[in-house]
């Protein structure tokens, strides 16, 4: 039996617990459960798992919380006669970027546990910083200006570690407690990312942080897989020893500690695999194998992609693969996602999905040349905002009609992924799957439409815990992956996912214009020189100058 633990991020109300999951040699799920941060845990005060400060800008969760929580999933499953003893391996994940930092003599206090207390309660004085900063804060601008211009620009901190310089990435917030507060970074003897902080308490020592999760600090060189001294150097003092090792994914780190063998029954021989990041996780939930890709289409809609030789861009993210070591995952975050998607439906179907797939299925692949980019709020790749629509002379429209909206909308939400993608290296194979998961995913016409583009046959998969289940597959192969059986060898008996649409005849042939103009069109309109992270920081500072005044 093998067990995972998955704290997830904060993408809507209600989605932010931590949750546990254990399969068995057959790799069927025999137990799950969650603890959710709010509702679970309402003394700390926190709305999605989070405390949003009073800048708008600054966005923590207390420590401690997510202690409390572990302690509640362990007892609640002690409660429900569960057998630790059977438990071989387990492993885990945690919301990217989000960093932990350990006081002096932490450590000792880690290494004494008494197994007749909760953790919370042992640990409360153990950590220097008690509200630590998480995937959704935007307060680091400074600091990424000051990252960037130390490595040379934007671009070549991407050439380093797979992603320019991000606001919520753990290097800019580790500058900014050391900038701010010196004295809080002198009296930190370890910062841990969330998932190796999650690994440590089951360790009970300092966990290292694993190639992928690292990858997403801004502070690793993503092909050497070891720490950039330019990056640590531009951030704060003595880093490196603060941050301890990085170590391969499939990492064996140890037996979990007596704590856990004394306080709920854990063989001494369970062994701890090295914790990742969620999205890492998800990507090993999902089984994907080289040339793959992960759309989910949500709130947000989010790209993974398997990539053997990554081109960094100043948009998107590369990752350490978490499967392959020689390989690279992508990431791309696409703001407008599922909400535009139910507008343009109100607006052009009478809120009816199936009104808007009947509006697919009537016009024709290509939307006979018209284009258009639809942003209603900020995009990330890329930044702009805006709805732009274009005939097939390429002259701007004030509108069109309904159906030709609906398709150019998504064909247009389609083609920048493919396009945005493709920038950071990825290549479409012959033997490429897109597996898709999210809301629209249960829309067969949608999918058409993904497949016609990318030119690929589209799969949906059945489970909302890709995450976890990423984190159990993980476990069961640290055991093995010292004898080179590949992760793909060990989930066999994992339920495959289930072939929706395969692409149109002739579709690629008339996309491959389509996606040339559309990208030309994108770097001509949505492309300024104001979508820089100065602008932004210009921008932040206008805002406290007008709240003064």
């Amino acid at each position: 039996m093998t067990l995972a633990l998955v704290s997830s991020a904060p993408m809507k109300p209600g989605a932010s617990m931590l949750k546990v999951i254990a399969i068995d040699e057959q790799l069927r799920v025999i137990y799950e459960d969650n603890i959710h941060f709010d509702k679970d845990l309402p003394e700390f005060g926190t709305h999605c798992g989070v405390h949003v400060h009073s800048d708008k800008l600054t966005v923590t969760s207390p420590v401690l919380m997510w202690v409390k929580a572990l302690d509640m999933i362990l007892e609640k499953m002690k409660s429900s006669g569960f057998n630790f003893s059977h438990v071989r391996a387990f492993s885990g994940a945690g919301q990217q970027h989000g960093s932990v930092y350990w006081k002096e003599g932490a450590s000792q206090i880690l290494k004494n546990l008494s197994p007749d207390l909760p953790l919370h309660q042992l640990l409360k004085a153990c950590f220097s910083v008690s509200d630590s900063p998480v995937w959704m804060d935007s307060s680091t601008t400074t600091q990424c200006l000051s990252l960037e211009k130390a490595v040379g620009g934007a671009q070549h901190l991407a050439n380093i570690t797979g992603s320019r310089a991000c606001e919520r990435f753990t290097g800019n917030q580790i500058a900014k407690i050391y900038s701010q507060n010196p004295e809080v970074y002198a009296q930190t003897e370890r910062i841990s990312v969330v998932s190796s902080f999650a690994a440590s308490l089951f360790l009970s020592a300092y966990a290292p942080i694993d190639y992928c999760d690292g990858s997403g600090m801004n502070l690793l060189q993503i092909r050497d897989k070891i720490w950039s001294t330019a990056c640590l150097n531009a951030c704060a003092p003595g880093l490196e020893e603060k941050l301890g090792p990085v170590v391969l994914s499939s990492s064996v780190l140890g037996s979990v500690s007596p704590y856990y063998i004394q306080r709920y029954g854990f063989s001494p021989d369970c062994k701890v695999v090295a914790f990742t990041g969620d999205n890492p996780a998800s990507l090993a939930g999902m089984k994907l194998e080289e040339g793959d890709i992960a759309i989910s289409l949500g709130t947000s809609d989010t790209l993974f992609l398997w990539i053997k030789e990554p081109t960094p861009a100043l948009e998107g993210h590369v990752f350490c693969n978490p499967v392959d070591s020689q390989a690279y995952m992508a990431l791309l975050c696409f703001k407008n996602g599922s909400l535009i998607r139910e507008r343009i439906r109100d607006d052009c179907a009478s809120g009816s999905w199936d009104e808007f797939s009947k509006a697919l299925k009537c016009t024709v692949v290509g939307n006979n040349g018209n284009l258009g980019f639809y942003f209603d709020v900020i995009e990330i790749t890329p930044e702009a905002v805006g709805i732009h629509r274009f005939n097939r002379d390429n002259n701007k429209v004030p509108d069109f009609p309904k159906e030709v909206e609906i398709r150019a909308l998504i064909e247009g939400q389609f083609m920048a992924k493919r396009i945005h993608a493709e920038k950071l290296g990825y290549k479409i194979m012959p033997r490429t799957r897109i597996v898709a998961t999210g809301g629209a995913s249960y829309n067969k016409e949608i999918l058409q439409v993904l497949s016609d583009v990318f030119s690929a046959p589209v799969y949906t998969i059945d489970t909302a815990n890709s995450a976890c289940l990423g984190c159990a597959y993980r476990a069961i192969h640290g055991l093995v992956a010292e004898t080179s059986v590949s992760l793909v060898d060990v989930v066999k008996l994992a339920p495959e996912p289930r072939l929706v649409v395969t692409p149109t005849a002739g579709s690629d042939q008339l996309y491959e214009p389509l996606l040339k103009r559309y990208a030309e069109l994108e770097q001509k309109v949505l492309y300024s020189p104001n979508s820089s992270i100065l602008a932004k920081l210009q921008e932040k500072e206008k805002s406290k100058t007008s709240s003064r005044n």
